[in-house]
């Protein structure tokens, strides 16, 4: 009698054991089915810096490469507050503004570590995408997103940076955002 009453218990534990593990992948399927859906915003604009006008070097380099339209020495920190449009033409519509500041990472002055703010004003959505990364002068670079407000609250994705013109006064990147919300950060939209 013992015995059946221990067989007994232990297929009572493992009945409950099943259901529960069954009970639990069903709810785990359901939460990965919610990755079908997510939402994603993908769109250019044109960053354009003027030195000494929206970009300024704050501290100088110690050594390595001069300054030029795409090299700083070793060490240099930049600033900017730089106008962001919808085109490579710096008259047409201001969307947004990118603030932040580089630190020239390696000798040959062609890179630089970014912290970058980027505030959005489209058409359908406002608010800052904030980047960080590494950003080589004169060949794409991509930052990866590291937070947001507004509409763009929790926001992951990335942003390539790309030299359009490095001749003259002022240069123009083409900055394409890749944005991405979890499932969680839309629920109640």
């Amino acid at each position: 009698m013992a015995l059946s009453l221990r067989f007994y218990g232990v297929f009572v534990v493992l009945l409950v054991s099943l259901l529960v593990s069954k009970a639990s992948s069903t709810s785990h399927h359901e939460h990965h089915h919610h990755h079908h859906q997510l939402k994603s915003l993908h769109f250019a604009l044109f960053q354009h810096e003027t030195i000494n006008r929206t970009g300024y070097i704050v501290v100088n380099g110690v050594g390595g490469a001069g300054i030029s339209q795409t090299t700083t020495p070793f060490g240099t920190v930049f600033v900017f507050q730089d106008p962001m449009t919808v085109t490579a033409n710096r008259s047409s519509k201001l969307v947004g503004i990118a603030q932040g500041t580089s630190v020239t990472s390696s000798l040959d002055g062609l890179q630089s570590i970014s912290v970058a703010k980027i505030t959005l004003r489209l058409k359908h959505h406002s608010g800052s995408v904030s980047i960080v990364g590494g950003t080589h002068n004169v060949k794409p670079s991509d930052h990866p997103v590291v937070g947001g407000t507004g509409d763009f609250l929790f926001v992951q994705g990335y942003v390539t940076s790309s030299p359009v013109n490095l001749k003259g006064l002022t240069v123009v990147y083409k900055i394409e955002f890749h944005l991405y919300w979890p499932p969680y950060a839309t629920q109640g939209s």
